[in-house]
């Protein structure tokens, strides 16, 4: 592989990323043909099939997932190194690379205005994940930054709490409950439960709070998506645990309640992470600064459940690394 260059190595990252040689194409506004030519060269320096096409579809070969691992590592390499050298000109100007978990997304952008308007120049590359996807991400060194709830336990990882994260139980404004205060998680037992898929962070903290009350919630739905389970919640097809970051629209227009349920809204933190050996650019430690000095006041500004902003905090500090 001592003949590959960076073009090939961005050609084929990009088609082992779409699963296409014409989307790759339009992405790096190249000919497809050039693309080709590009995949065989490279094919013909590691000696051995890539991708190889059943039907219509190309799939990655052995030899190509292995050489999607490395090119993700040697290209990462090449954007630290750019990174590095932008370093000495400061904040001004650079990349903002981070991720964040789907219940983030509320907020982030907010978040990130601000901080702009404190770094002149300063671009942003988000990408909004579920939690497998997001520290995927982090393990490939696809992103500088992360911001999710409930960061891994493992030396590789540094995780810092910077602002609370409430979750509530939301319920159709015509809910039999809506107006009742104080009420028992056990009288929800026999509600149909819409609630997010296995591995995601709410989840993960619903099934963490329902095990330490002994609450055995019946599951009627499992969605990958937010706006998909408050659509289901309004549509009166059950009762949802969510963060209440996510919530904050439907909640003023009077689409979903909140329910006033004992002992809710559950808090828990927001945390920024990153690998404990990444090399953070300049513009990702500033902005993990911010974060960790004004993210608390600007998460809770944006917040729109007073019940929250009144609840009791989680302790807050640094996860230090330690073995999963």
């Amino acid at each position: 592989m001592k003949n590959a260059t960076l073009r090939q190595l961005r050609v084929f990252e990009a088609v082992s990323r779409l699963m296409s040689f014409s989307g790759a194409a339009r992405e790096l506004h190249l000919t497809q043909p050039a693309v080709s030519i590009q995949i065989r060269q490279l094919e013909e320096n590691a000696a051995m099939p890539l991708f190889e096409r059943i039907g219509r579809k190309i799939y990655l070969t052995a030899a190509g997932r292995q050489m999607q691992h490395y090119a993700h590592a040697m290209l990462g390499l090449v954007v630290e190194a750019a990174e590095a050298f932008a370093a000495l000109k400061g904040v001004t100007g650079g990349t903002l690379n981070i991720a964040a978990i789907s219940a983030g997304n509320y907020f982030l952008p907010e978040l990130i205005s601000r901080f702009q308007a404190q770094h002149e120049g300063v671009k942003v590359r988000l990408l909004v994940e579920n939690r497998v996807g997001l520290l995927r991400r982090l393990a490939d060194n696809e992103t500088d930054l992360a911001v999710m709830g409930r960061p891994p336990h493992s030396e590789e990882i540094i995780a810092e709490s910077f602002a609370p994260h409430p979750h509530v139980i939301i319920a159709a404004a015509s809910h039999p409950l809506a107006r009742q205060r104080n009420i028992p998680l056990r009288q929800l037992q026999n509600e149909n439960w819409i609630v997010r898929e296995p591995g995601s962070d709410t989840r993960m903290a619903m099934i963490e709070t329902f095990a330490a009350q002994r609450f055995d919630p019946d599951i009627a739905m499992e969605v990958p998506s937010n706006d998909t389970i408050k659509q289901a919640v309004i549509a009166g097809m059950g009762v949802s645990f969510l963060s209440a970051h996510t919530v904050g629209l439907e909640f003023e227009t009077g689409r979903l309640v909140i329910l006033d349920v004992r002992g809710f809204p559950v808090m828990r933190n927001w945390f920024v992470v990153h690998l404990q050996k990444k090399w953070l650019p300049p513009v990702a430690v500033a902005f993990r600064k911010f974060l960790l000095t004004e993210g608390e006041s600007a998460v809770a500004g944006i917040l729109p459940v007073a019940g929250a902003r009144r609840m009791k905090k989680p302790p807050r500090g640094t996860k230090k690394p330690r073995k999963a």
